[in-house]
């Protein structure tokens, strides 16, 4: 065996009755005898002075030396202790320092947060004029289909009363102190994107499943995910809208001919995609109010505005960029052009047309009575374009209308073309001739219109 002395006092040892034993990580067991006498602190002084004076942590002044204790006698700390200690020490005042900075706090709010999110957060929300109590029977009954058959989930509706509150909680100088997130939400008078912005700032901050109010859910949540997937495997989830990419050139219906679908889809917390959809957005709107040299509370934009600065466009435009930055390669919409199956990309899960988009009667968007189909939008809560107007022919009204059949379309270009070559006498001339055609047409459906009330009350005469 080896022995080990203490420190020597008048350059003699001293030896101890009481054995104890100390391991190595390698190497034969070592004996170490201590003192049986009380140990005197001046014999580890030299080696805490040492520490005091070497470990030094990135605080702008290094840690002072430790001051002088009475001595101590007999006490021998073995080898492996004392390359131990500095380490100790080290760790002790990074933590301390971290704790009195608040970085640890945070450092560890952001290790709960990402072990948070392997899945989807258990919440559903929507967004409302009024609360749930106060919804009209119309909007109550669509509104149960995603808590009655989604008891596991939470559910919540910001209203026009508390989507302020929420925006300057979450983005305030308590949240992610973002003061031009909240002036801007602030000074929006347009609906429409102010529901549109708030979905994008509500995935971000909580995540879950979001649909707009007039959205029937046919499905629980659990069918929203094929079973060949892993929850855990991706961030998004969403589906197609509008596939039809034969339109891709066509002057008005171009920008909006290949869109997924944003009334309804679900999110993991804290996406990158959505902060830069939103940043996107308040972007936009600067270039818009200094184009047209408003304040943004008076902003006028029309119906491809919307759906391009805030709505699908937009949306879709912001998810491919997320998808070619994450895959490394630039990923288009011939990705997704009349996928048979759902398609995980980059960390997110795109769903057929039929999921989220069914009955159209476009995009080969099939019927709600489809295995396949998740969700049925009712379209009752989409008014806005009465104040964000699309664009209407004088003489052949809005393209829309053709709901992207192909004839039709075709033959709207032709008469609008035909009617372009014209004279300005002569488009006034037509536009005359068509106004008064609409009025004749008009007040014959107002007599009719009396007339069945008319039959109708001889009838219950």
């Amino acid at each position: 065996m080896a022995l080990v002395s203490g420190r020597a006092l008048r350059g003699e040892l001293i030896w101890s009755d009481r054995l104890a034993l100390a391991h190595k990580h390698s190497g034969p067991q070592q004996r170490v005898f201590f003192s049986a006498r009380p140990p005197n602190p001046s014999s580890l002084i030299p080696l805490m002075g040492q520490l005091g004076q070497s470990v030094t942590m990135q605080l702008k002044t290094p840690i002072p030396a430790m001051p002088a204790m009475p001595a101590m006698s007999g006490v021998c700390l073995p080898r492996q202790v004392r390359r131990v200690v500095p380490l100790f020490l080290a760790v002790f005042c990074l933590v301390f320092y971290l704790s009195l900075t608040g970085t640890f706090a945070e450092f560890h709010g952001s290790l709960a947060r990402q072990s948070k999110c392997r899945l989807f957060p258990r919440k559903i929300w929507q967004s409302w004029k009024v609360n749930p109590f106060e919804f009209e029977e119309r909007d109550l009954n669509v509104a149960r289909t995603w808590t009655s058959i989604n008891p596991g989930y939470r559910y919540e509706v910001l209203t026009d009363q508390n989507d302020l509150h929420y925006v300057e909680t979450n983005f305030g100088p308590d949240g992610l102190n973002r003061p031009d997130i909240v002036e801007t939400y602030r000074s929006l008078t347009a609906k429409i994107i102010k529901a549109d912005l708030l979905r994008y700032l509500v995935m971000y901050v909580d995540g879950g499943v979001y649909a707009d109010i007039d959205v029937e859910a046919l499905r629980p949540l659990d069918r929203f995910i094929p079973e060949r997937f892993n929850e855990a495997d991706m961030d998004l989830v969403i589906g197609v809208e509008i596939d039809e990419p034969d339109f891709n050139d066509h002057a008005i219906l171009g920008p909006k001919s290949q869109s997924f679908c944003q009334w309804t889809f679900i999110s993991k917390p804290r996406q990158p995609v959505m902060m830069r959809l939103v940043n996107r957005i308040l972007e936009w709107l600067h270039d818009h109010s200094v184009k047209q040299g408003k304040p943004i509370s008076d902003l006028e934009l029309d119906f491809d505005d919307i759906i391009s600065g805030t709505g699908p466009s937009a949306f879709t435009e912001a998810v491919l960029a997320e998808m070619s930055a994450r895959t490394g390669q630039e990923v288009t919409w011939k990705t997704f052009h009349d996928i048979p199956e759902s398609k995980l990309v980059g960390g997110i899960l795109v769903l057929t047309v039929e999921a989220f988009a069914a009955g159209q009667g476009h995009s080969d968007s099939g019927n709600h009575n489809a295995r396949s189909a998740l969700v049925k939008h009712h379209y009752h809560a989409s008014g806005w374009p009465n104040t964000h107007p699309r664009f209407k022919h004088p003489l052949y009204g809005e393209v829309e209308q053709c709901n992207w059949n192909k004839q039709c379309v075709a033959d709207w270009d032709a008469n609008t073309a035909a009617f372009a070559a014209l004279s300005p006498e002569e488009q006034e001339q037509q536009i005359a001739m068509k106004q008064a055609a609409d009025a004749a047409e008009a007040e014959m459906a107002v007599e009719d219109l009396a007339g069945d009330d008319e039959d109708l009350g001889l009838a219950l005469e």
